[in-house]
């Protein structure tokens, strides 16, 4: 009989090979005196230069072989190894105690981990896995063990482990891991956001797989459903082999769709764009016909990093993008930052509500020099394509009319200096809080256009953060208030003659394209391979009947009255 354990599908398809359990070293770390303390301290020193080293060199491996985004993740890891507040108190440590260096390293790591855990928000629980990651890299060096290395991998197989760490996952030789599978992990993990650009099946949150799964058992990865079933009967594994050829026979049927436009059965034409991080991720984008940008973070351009951008080197990354979009639009959120994404340079106060805090455009109305600075990078760009700029976390029109008013000065002072700068950018907003989507009339004539972060739209209308087990059920991106106020704010915008687009993890999900669709929405952006299965879908899609459905949609009562329409009449279709 199949065991079958449920887990959360962290990246699409199916994967049938035997298991390798990646087990966790063996360091059982005494406390221990130590007299000669200099020379502890120079051995804990040389373990950190070890664990640099082997940092840079995957560093520069995931650069070439994934894109400057996967790789930013061990800039951060770098920095964690630089971090003074850890490495001088694991000194300090060695000589006030006189500790070995390994109990000093753990101690200083388990109380940092336990603090950033404690932070109920995603990047601080992602610092956690980075320090987690980083102090076992430099513990293996103190204590002798050599790193378990996935890379070495000879043959087909589905890695299985308590969780993959970035280190981990830059290593997997795809030539031979088709998948894995892991205990812990959601679907933003590290884990579970490489293993989907690495187009590899992956199911996380599994709980006890590496409990139940033995290195050599044979194992299917459904990264459709969740699914993790051990040592299948011969027959559910040619059920489950029928059901992978008929996904690379549609995702081939996909490719076919790369230069087709996005339009309906009754010739409605939508645009499907791609959200980006760095110039890196174009190859994704251009390959998957995205028709646009309609998110490109610009954050990136300043994490795992000293000191903030220069202006030259933001706008060489904005240039590249518009030139290799030929162009078609290319929306750039000015940099949302603060709060729960820090950065180590500037001195942001801390907050027990980071989320709600002093973040996004708040800080660039306050930080004006580095806001003009990027804004002048933006509008040099601008010559070379058709730029859209984008001020995230916008609750007032007050703050529009700021923005604006800074970017007319901006534009005014590249004049004067002689550079080209475009006559056509249009200025947008992202609609993220509650008020500005209710209140969308009047924003509609402030600016050139909507995209919908449903992300932060939906914990925030709905009071449930995303990333809480306790209140994950309440995160409901079908819910009739949520529909609500997306229809709010696309009739808002058609009224003043401007267009709306979402760019929101829910613009690509099959539930999510027939109701949007027939709530009018104009551009729908996500993630680079989502877009070919959702041209497929709209392509197959009446606007008419969907205008139907979303009409009866927001009139019911709950999410899975709403899931349940869509299925039942037929919207979902490969």
């Amino acid at each position: 009989m199949t065991n079958n354990l449920k887990g959360i599908a962290a990246s699409k398809g199916i994967a049938i090979a035997k298991a390798f359990v990646l087990e966790q070293p063996d360091m059982d770390i005494e406390k221990k005196s130590v007299d000669d303390v200099e020379a502890e301290v120079n051995r804990f020193n040389e373990a950190v230069k070890n664990a640099k080293n082997e940092l840079k060199l995957i560093k520069e491996k995931t650069l070439k072989e994934m894109g400057e985004e996967q790789a930013e993740i061990f800039s951060a890891h770098l920095l964690v190894l630089e971090d003074p507040e850890i490495l001088d108190g694991v000194t300090a440590k060695i000589k006030e105690e006189q500790l070995n260096a390994e109990y000093a390293m753990k101690e200083m790591a388990d109380m940092y981990v336990t603090m950033f855990e404690g932070m109920d928000n995603e990047y601080m629980k992602e610092r956690a896995a980075d320090i987690r990651d980083v102090s076992q890299r430099v513990l293996l060096h103190l204590l002798g063990i050599e790193n378990t290395s996935l890379a070495s991998i000879q043959d087909e197989t589905v890695v299985i482990a308590e969780d993959l760490t970035p280190s981990d996952t830059a290593q997997l030789n795809l030539d031979y891991v088709l998948g894995f599978a892991a205990d812990i992990g959601g679907r933003t993990s590290h884990s579970a956001i490489m293993a989907r650009s690495m187009e590899i099946p992956a199911v996380v949150g599994t709980k006890e797989a590496t409990a139940s799964i033995s290195t050599g058992d044979t194992i299917i990865v459904d990264g459709m459903e969740g699914n993790v079933l051990i040592n299948p009967e011969e027959s559910v594994i040619e059920t489950y082999k029928e059901k992978l050829n008929d996904y690379l026979r549609q995702k081939e049927e996909w490719a076919k769709l790369v230069n087709e436009p996005s339009v309906t059965t009754d010739d409605h034409r939508v645009e499907l764009a791609a959200n980006i991080g760095t110039p890196d991720d174009m190859d994704g984008v251009l390959s998957n016909g995205a028709e646009g940008i309609g998110l490109y973070r610009t954050e990136f351009l300043y994490m795992g990093r000293n000191e903030l951008p220069k202006e030259e080197e933001q706008f060489e990354a904005y240039k590249e993008v518009l030139e290799r979009m030929e162009g078609k639009p290319v929306v750039i959120r000015t940099l949302d930052i603060g709060g729960d994404k820090e950065l180590p340079y500037l001195d942001l106060p801390k907050e027990l509500n980071p989320f709600l805090g002093f973040r996004a455009i708040r800080l660039c109305l306050e930080e004006t020099d580095m806001f003009r600075t990027q804004l002048r990078a933006l509008l040099r760009a601008s010559a070379f394509g058709t730029l859209k700029i984008m001020f995230p976390m916008v609750a007032t029109v007050e703050e529009v009319r700021e923005a604006k008013a800074i970017l007319e000065d901006v534009k005014q002072e590249l004049l004067k200096e002689g550079h080209t700068v475009s006559d056509e950018v249009e200025v947008g907003i992202m609609v993220e809080i509650p008020s500005t989507a209710v209140a969308a009339d009047i924003f509609a004539k402030e600016v050139d256009f909507f995209s919908i972060g449903t992300n932060d739209l939906i914990q925030y209308t709905l009071a449930a953060d995303r990333m809480s087990e306790k209140v994950a059920h309440l995160y409901q991106p079908y819910h009739p208030a949520i529909l609500r106020l997306v229809k709010n704010v696309i009739d808002a915008a058609h009224k003043e003659g401007k267009w709306a687009g979402m760019c929101g993890e829910m613009a690509g999900e099959e539930t999510a394209v027939p109701l949007l669709l027939g709530l009018g929405l104009d551009e729908f952006s996500m993630s680079a391979t989502s877009v070919l299965p959702a041209r497929s879908q709209i392509r197959h899609l009446s606007k008419k009947e969907t205008e139907t459905l979303a009409e009866e949609a927001i009139q019911l009562s709950t999410e899975n009255e709403v899931a349940e329409l869509v299925n039942r009449k037929g919207f979902i279709v490969s």
